[in-house]
């Protein structure tokens, strides 16, 4: 599956637009993680705890949005974008969207 932010695919003509696909997930922060982000916010440096839970939910809403257009028959998905919001204190979504299509590669 090829994913791009762009709206085109150098070197692939777009057969037919499939439509929009999606991925989300709803995180809570941890307790022990927001305790080390107060010491890192003091004596500064990288939360590897909350790198790492982005990182991992980035990858869970690839997949899922990539599943919906497998399901449509997509070969790609163009205009590719991140958002996120805070549902509650505490709790963020992180979701991805994108247009499923049909390409292929020009000769």
């Amino acid at each position: 599956m090829l994913l791009t932010t762009t709206e085109n695919i150098p070197g692939h003509k777009i057969r037919k637009v499939l439509g929009l696909v999606q991925g989300s997930t709803v995180r809570t922060r941890h307790l022990g993680h927001d305790i080390m982000a107060h010491i890192k916010n003091v004596v500064g440096g990288e939360v590897m705890e909350y790198t790492k839970m982005l990182a991992e939910s980035r990858e869970q809403v690839l997949d899922r949005m990539i599943g919906e257009a497998m399901e449509q028959g997509a070969t790609a998905i163009i205009g590719i974008r991140f958002v996120t919001s805070e549902i509650m204190q505490g709790a963020s979504e992180l979701l991805v969207y994108g247009t499923a299509v049909l390409s292929e590669r020009e000769e």
